[in-house]
């Protein structure tokens, strides 16, 4: 009997540690009692009823991604096109993941295909390649709100790959390069045009400096022989009045010495002699100078007698 106890206690110890339930950071777990939702547990320590309540379910609060394969879609214009999706989501109800949908995820990838199809049928080819960003908010916006009786918060959703057909691949190529090339000559086109503007205004610039410096040239040569003349001009009239200046001395002085008559005509002779530089073929002789000519004849034949 005593062994039968002791085997009791040791079965209820160990019912009871089993039934003892750690739930870890970013987990939550569904409890069922007997069949039916009970109780959602979140981080921490529980205690689950032995036989009457069960986990139904594990579910991770954390954000999870989820890859779908590529999906054939076509294009406004008939183009047939294979784009894989990638959708960022979370579960914010563990008890409506547990029981809104069947295999949740199932439900996802095929809402996700679908909500594509509409909306790249509603778009041309050249649309669906350049707004990525506007697909994949229309395809967020509508998972978001198809996925909330489901306990799921679509957080984003990616375009991962838009693959055209081959034929179509060539054509953009094609186009790529040829708009490659234009914008090749373009950019030729406008260097070479720059260069020549720059080439056209340096030799301007070089002209117009050339001339100023011409211009400034003739002026500083046009200042030196002004100035040149200037100081000739005044050199001159410096040496004309010093000349008067020294034939007023003279004129001075001799009308301070009070010279007589002969002294005079003396004088008149020399003037007469330089007014006649042996140039003139007519001369009209004062009777001063004349007399004066018979006084030096007299004195000269004196002195040949002697």
């Amino acid at each position: 009997m005593e062994f039968v106890l002791i085997g009791l206690a040791l079965f209820v110890i160990v019912i009871l540690a089993l039934n003892i339930k750690i739930v870890p950071q970013s987990k939550a777990y569904v409890i069922e009692r007997l069949g039916t939702y009970s109780a959602t547990w979140q981080t921490g320590l529980h205690f689950k009823i032995p036989f009457i309540e069960k986990i139904a379910k594990q579910v991770s609060l954390k954000e999870q991604i989820v890859d779908f394969p590529p999906q054939p879609v076509i294009t406004k214009d008939n183009v047939t096109m294979q784009i894989d999706t990638v959708v960022f989501f979370q579960i914010t109800d563990p008890k409506l993941f547990s029981y809104g949908v069947e295999r949740p995820l199932s439900a996802i990838e095929n809402l996700t295909a679908t909500t594509l199809r509409n909306i790249i049928g509603e778009m041309e080819l050249d649309n669906t390649l350049t707004s990525r960003d506007v697909i994949n908010a229309k395809i967020r916006g509508i998972l978001d709100e198809a996925t909330d009786p489901w306990g799921i918060k679509v957080n984003r959703v990616e375009l991962k790959n838009i693959l055209p057909p081959r034929e179509i691949q060539d054509a953009m190529e094609k186009q790529m390069k040829a708009e490659r090339q234009r914008r090749e000559a373009i950019l030729t086109a406008e260097g070479e045009k720059a260069a020549k503007i720059l080439v056209a205004e340096g030799n301007k610039e070089s002209l117009i400096l050339a001339a100023e410096a011409e211009k400034q040239s003739a002026i500083l040569a046009a200042e030196a022989i002004r100035e040149s003349k200037i100081r000739e001009a005044e050199g001159e009239a410096e040496a004309i009045l010093k000349v008067e200046e020294a034939r007023a001395r003279a004129i001075e002085l001799i009308n301070n010495a009070a010279p007589g008559q002969g002294y005079i005509s003396l004088k008149g002779l020399e003037a007469f002699i330089a007014a006649a530089d042996g140039k003139a073929t007519k001369l009209i002789i004062p009777s001063e100078i004349q007399s004066i000519a018979g006084l030096i004849a007299s004195v000269k034949e004196i002195s040949t007698d002697k």
